[in-house]
């Protein structure tokens, strides 16, 4: 799965176009399309936005997040995480269940329970580890309570972005012993290379080059030995883009789509950080290594 940015013009404002383009191109790569991702601004779209995401991809093969804005300190809002999934079924996609202040905030075993009382109405969902680096409300949950999300039914399988591998690591082994058919979809960008331990994965790093990462999963698949040059190039691209501050890595993929042809301006829309101009000319430097003219 992919998390498919979405591209700007020069003055800010979202590139539709572009954008279902984008979709397109993801799907047309072998990549699930997922929408109203971090990668997705979903935090800086206006209701009226994530809706015309979500209805632009209507009917096709997709997940996307569930997004409940709220504030620190507000409670956690079972009924608004149902109206955002609901809208999200009802197209035809798997919702991502994406964290809020008020579902973070809770203890792990209400945690999971709230997780439970979000999917009951579902026939399946997507739960959501987010890292701090990524959100302020972001959280990486124990062990304990990741065994509890497993083991709801309509959960199919959880996004985990701690960018660390032994937490993954454990996860994986949690998804071996208790439901094997869970998907463990790795979340890290620093370290791509986890599907040779197990795990599938839904990548902010993969909206840069969709057809780049098919063909090293192909490459795997095959067990063709231009796996491991390919991961090393993507890699590369993604140590350098998912660099601190990590959210600005999303100007860094506006930047390439730009470079690539695939946007019209490298523009992010209002709020969301910045990389400095001179992250240009590495990307290209990196482009023409992956994608030779």
């Amino acid at each position: 799965m992919s998390a498919v940015l979405v591209p700007c013009s020069a003055d800010g404002a979202l590139d539709w176009p572009a954008f279902e383009a984008h979709v397109a191109r993801t799907a047309a790569a072998g990549l699930t399309p997922a929408v109203n991702m971090d990668t997705g601004y979903v935090q800086v779209l206006s209701d009226a936005d994530r809706t015309r995401v979500l209805d632009l991809v209507a009917g096709t093969d997709f997940v996307a997040g569930a997004y409940v804005a709220d504030a620190p300190g507000d409670r956690f809002d079972v009924r608004a995480y149902a109206k955002a999934c609901a809208a999200i079924a009802e197209r035809g996609g798997t919702p991502v269940v994406f964290p809020s202040h008020g579902l973070n905030a809770l203890a792990d075993g209400d945690w999971v329970d709230a997780l439970a009382a979000i999917g009951a109405d579902l026939d399946r969902f997507i739960g959501f580890e987010l890292g701090p680096m990524f959100v302020p409300y972001g959280r990486i949950v124990s062990l304990e309570a990741y065994r509890g999300m497993v083991e709801i039914p309509t959960c199919i399988g959880a996004k985990h972005s701690s960018l660390e591998r032994r937490l993954e690591w454990d996860r994986l082994a949690v998804r071996d012993a208790v439901r094997p058919e869970f998907l463990v979809l790795t979340g890290n960008d620093l370290a791509i290379d986890m599907v040779m331990y197990g795990s599938d994965y839904l990548l902010g790093l993969s909206t840069f080059a969709p057809d780049v990462f098919a063909a090293r999963d192909a490459a795997w698949a095959n067990g063709d030995p231009a796996f491991f040059e390919l991961n090393d190039a993507l890699q590369y691209l993604g140590r350098f883009a998912f660099r601190r501050p990590v959210p600005a890595y999303r100007h860094d993929a506006a930047m390439f789509l730009h470079l690539r042809g695939w946007a019209s301006s490298p523009e992010v829309p209002a709020g969301v950080p910045r990389r400095p101009a001179s992250d240009r000319d590495v990307l290209a430097d990196i482009l023409e290594g992956l994608v030779p003219a």
